[in-house]
């Protein structure tokens, strides 16, 4: 009796593994091809070369600056003190063609003389500085940065060496001796610097005065005042006549003697500063803070609302557009309900309500933003998906067994994923702007400096008015920047999202 025949029976399983690969292989070579067209097109590499330029800049930031910058520097006016108020960049004085006096400070560490007296000892320090501009210095500051002492206070006697061989006694600074009950070694400046403004000193007006007097007999000795005497300081009596005073070029030494009663005592490093008329990058604001910090510094700040919010937003709102239309039935409905009702909320006077009420908090701006912009990304998703459900592709796909989770992920949200990142691209700069909009309402987060709060702090002190362009300009053009390279990436992702935009190769 013969065996019965062997029947070979095909696997329906490892057919649909294999048709289940190709699908899978055909989608990741269109998400390459996508890609591919992204990086070729000329918006999106200029996108992507700005977006990369803020990012190295952010990370930069991140890496040198303080985590307490913005309350511990950027809003402590103390901080600040030593820089002039309102100077302009030192670039713009050089292409204006005007002569600006740039911000200079010396540190006086180790004194270049020490002279032993009945006393105690006399501690000599000296700040060479080659005076050589039409511009005066706007202030002469002695910074004491710490003293310490067991007996008597130091005593300290501030005067400024002239080229013409005139020495102008400056002032004297008292330190606060011993408090009832404290105990040797007494300290004082550590904590907190001490800062004394040699050039607004009575005594030394009257010192200027009569070495004009003595030293330029023939010249008429002009008035000296106190808004006037760091340009007395570092000029002479104009030989005309007309009580002018003209700039002095030479070897200037600013002489501090530190009369202390024991040797042991110890005086930290003393910071000798000249104001300048103009000041660094991109010059000061009317606190005398240094905008070039403030504006690298909104760099990350703005790149955290614009990654962060539009992340957020975009998944909340994919996920629940992808679910809405796959789903269908009461989860349609419950999805798309909640959508209408949140999309139809006025998200700025909204904002402006909650920060009044709850606080100006970086984070809680960022969470009403992320709040209230995903339902428009819903509804339009879920519209798409109504289509692609009904489509060959999912058909296949369920056909061979995939559950609802594998054709959502796998098959569905890939052939939405070119017009998801498109949307989350564009609601990068609509929450830079929303963020700068509080700030320049004045509803910004204080500790954090932002763009929108420079431009807040030049408008009420109506900075670009009085001619202060540069407190003004260049954090409204980096807002503008931003928004573009974001706006650009977008723009190159339209032909991936929109075939027919694509232009014929």
């Amino acid at each position: 009796m013969q065996p019965p025949p062997v029947i070979v029976v095909d696997r329906p399983g490892e057919e649909m593994k294999a048709g289940a690969a190709d699908l899978d292989a055909g989608e990741e070579s269109a998400q390459v091809s996508a890609l591919r067209l992204f990086v070729t097109s000329g918006s999106g590499r200029a996108g992507l070369t700005l977006f990369a330029i803020m990012l190295l800049i952010s990370l930069w930031v991140l890496v040198t600056y303080p985590l307490d910058f913005g309350s511990a520097r950027w809003s402590s006016p103390a901080y600040w003190a030593n820089n002039p108020r309102n100077a302009p960049p030192i670039w713009a004085a050089t292409l204006s063609g005007q002569a600006g006096f740039p911000q200079t400070s010396i540190e006086l560490a180790q004194p270049v003389e020490t002279t032993t007296i009945p006393a105690g000892e006399v501690r000599r320090y000296q700040a060479p500085i080659a005076f050589n501009s039409s511009e005066a210095p706007t202030a002469l500051i002695l910074t004491l940065n710490g003293v310490s002492f067991t007996g008597r206070a130091p005593s300290i006697l501030v005067s400024l060496n002239r080229p013409d061989g005139g020495q102008i006694r400056l002032t004297s600074v008292p330190v606060r001796g011993p408090r009832p009950g404290e105990s040797p070694p007494y300290r004082r400046g550590y904590d907190v610097s001490e800062r004394i403004s040699l050039g607004d000193q009575t005594a030394a007006v009257d010192a200027v005065t009569r070495f004009y007097g003595e030293r330029y007999p023939e010249n008429e000795t002009p008035i000296v005042s106190q808004a006037a005497l760091p340009r007395a300081l570092f000029g002479v009596p104009a030989a005309d006549g007309s009580g002018r005073i003209e700039p002095l070029d030479g070897e200037y030494t600013v002489d501090v003697q530190v009369i202390v009663a024991n040797g042991t005592d110890e005086i930290a490093p003393l910071n000798v500063t000249l104001g300048g008329t103009v000041f660094g990058i991109m010059g000061t604001d009317g606190l005398g803070r240094d905008l070039w910090q403030g504006l690298l510094y909104g760099f990350p700040v703005a790149l955290l609302i614009a990654t962060l919010t539009a992340l957020l937003s975009t998944l909340i709102g994919a996920s629940l557009g992808i679910l809405s239309g796959f789903a269908g039935g009461l989860t349609d409905s419950v999805i798309q309900r909640a959508s209408d009702i949140i999309s139809n909320v006025p998200t700025l006077p909204l904002l402006i309500f909650i920060v009044s009420v709850l606080g100006r908090h970086l984070w809680l701006i960022m969470l009403v933003l992320v709040v209230f912009s995903w339902p428009g990304l819903t509804i339009l998703v879920r519209s798409m998906v109504l289509q692609l459900r009904e489509g060959q592709l999912v058909e296949a796909a369920r056909a061979m067994g995939a559950s609802r989770s594998r054709i959502m992920r796998r098959h569905v949200f890939p052939q939405v994923a070119p017009f998801i990142v498109a949307q989350m691209i564009f609601f990068a700069p609509g929450a830079i702007l929303a963020e700068a909009s509080l700030s320049f309402l004045g509803l910004g987060d204080p500790s954090i400096p932002t763009w929108g709060q420079m431009l807040e702090a030049g408008q009420r002190t109506g900075a670009l008015y009085v001619g202060y362009w540069w407190w003004v300009l260049p954090p409204g053009i980096l807002i503008v920047i931003t928004a573009l390279a974001f706006m650009l990436m977008a723009l190159a992702l339209e032909p991936i999202v929109d075939p027919r935009l694509r232009r014929p190769t």
